[in-house]
């Protein structure tokens, strides 16, 4: 396992995180435990999760597991805010100082800890001022509750404003962006990496096999599997129905097809590739793998030792072009979304 640094932090993360979405549903706890125990002794010491996921019950279920391996003081340990968390109430959302200071205090009790290491905005929320929003998380780091803070699927001008905001009220400034990334789609490489080098924000790609899309477990033609991500997201909202679309045409096989390729040349997994791919891009700091069981963790564990050659990303990039990318980055509001949707995004 390699170490990056977390943008300009210093702080060392493992080249792979642990995404925690599934702990607590549809994972069980006592696998979830096992399998973070398991992530931990591969070298993996960068855990994601947000409030949202089972709403509160993955943040529950990672705490319980760090305060049972006792290895928490090893983990680099981040979540979210955003989400709305009660479908009754209109203040439990956004990223208003209310509720970010609320969501923080009961993340620390769901995680069992003092601090969060990485405390990240899920969405942009428009509707509210970005200096009020940030002078919240400033105060969150001047109490000792929170480390750094982040992004997740922000567009790059939004991450651009904050910076100059930061500077101009001398508050602490996002140190990393969470967005989707992948073979599918590749948008990002237009303007937010670039940005990212050269302002030393990290980049923590999520969804790196495009929803297990390029694992190779749909075919052409053929029924999803009921108990495959797509399945489960069955029926979840028209932003899944429109990703599910996108993912399964003719150029997103004929991805698979060449990813599946190179797989049987490297006598390893389609995932694998398509995971070491990501992982080897420039900019990218470190891919949040999202296993479901202990099967799907070794699979992405063994992506570390997969190399992608300058012949490899020729071939891929005669495919899967930026330019030609199927699934387009969304910078949209997530705030109204319910939680039981929200936590398949």
């Amino acid at each position: 396992m390699e170490y990056r640094s977390l943008g300009r932090t210093g702080v060392m993360v493992s080249e792979l995180c642990l995404g925690c979405m599934n702990f607590g549903g549809p994972t069980s706890e006592a696998e979830s435990f096992d399998m973070i125990d398991r992530a931990v002794d591969a070298g993996v010491n960068f855990l994601d999760t947000a409030n949202v996921y089972v709403r509160g019950g993955s943040e529950m279920v990672v705490g319980r597991a760090l305060k049972r391996n006792g290895k928490r003081h090893r983990i680099v340990l981040a979540t979210k805010v955003h989400g709305r968390m009660d479908e009754d109430d209109i203040l439990s959302a956004g990223n208003n100082r209310r509720h970010i200071i609320e969501q923080c205090d009961a993340s620390l009790q769901r995680l069992q800890t003092d601090y969060i290491d990485l405390y990240q905005l899920h969405r942009a929320n428009p509707e509210i001022p970005i200096d009020e929003t940030l002078r919240a998380l400033d105060d969150l780091i001047r109490a000792g509750k929170v480390r750094y803070i982040g992004t997740s699927t922000f567009p790059s001008w939004r991450v651009m404003e904050s910076f100059w905001v930061a500077k101009e009220l001398g508050l602490n400034r996002f140190v990393s962006e969470q967005p989707p990334y992948h073979l599918l789609d590749r948008s990002i490489e237009r303007e937010m990496i670039p940005m990212a080098q050269s302002y030393g924000l990290a980049i923590i790609p999520w969804s790196p096999l495009a929803r297990g899309f390029l694992t190779g477990k749909y075919k052409r033609g053929e029924p999803i599997p009921g108990d495959s991500r797509f399945g489960f997201d069955a029926g979840r909202g028209a932003a899944n129905e429109r990703r599910r679309d996108q993912h399964f045409t003719e150029l997103g096989f004929g991805i698979l097809d060449l990813v599946q390729q190179l797989a049987s040349e490297k006598s390893c997994s389609a995932g694998q590739v398509a995971l070491a791919w990501v992982n080897s891009k420039p900019g990218v700091t470190s891919p949040i793998i999202g296993p479901r069981t202990m099967a799907h963790l070794d699979d992405n564990l063994g992506a570390i030792d997969i190399q992608i050659t300058e012949e490899d990303h020729k071939r891929l990039d005669a495919l899967a072009q930026p330019e030609r990318a199927t699934v387009p980055y969304y910078h949209g509001d997530m705030v109204n979304f319910a939680a039981s949707e929200y936590a398949w995004v």
